[in-house]
């Protein structure tokens, strides 16, 4: 959350936020994932702000539709979500695909 406040409000106090806000003066793709929950009003305002500048907020939820089964079945997804954001090829999940239309 400290972090996620420091970058909605332009805040370079460590390492990470100067990367971070590097990244939002290029354009580049950013991409954090929370792992704060509930999450507070706060919290959900930061976000929002950074949203807005680009940034992809990427949601921690485990995929149980996809029935894990173990931890690393849970872990391999977040990163291969976070690998999706950058067009990062990988095995780490089988992503869900449309049905071909007859």
């Amino acid at each position: 959350a400290n972090t996620a406040a420091q970058l909605a409000v332009g805040l370079c106090g460590t390492l990470l936020t100067r990367a971070a806000h590097v990244h939002l003066k290029e354009r580049r793709r950013l991409v954090i994932v929370p792992r704060e929950s509930p999450l507070p009003t706060t919290l959900l305002r930061n976000l929002t702000t950074l949203s807005e500048l680009g940034v992809v907020v990427l949601d921690a939820a485990p995929p149980y539709y996809l029935h894990p089964r173990s931890v690393d079945d849970l872990t391999g997804y977040l990163a291969g979500k976070v690998l999706d954001q950058f067009g990062v090829p990988h095995r780490l999940y089988r992503g869900w695909k449309a049905p071909e239309a007859a």
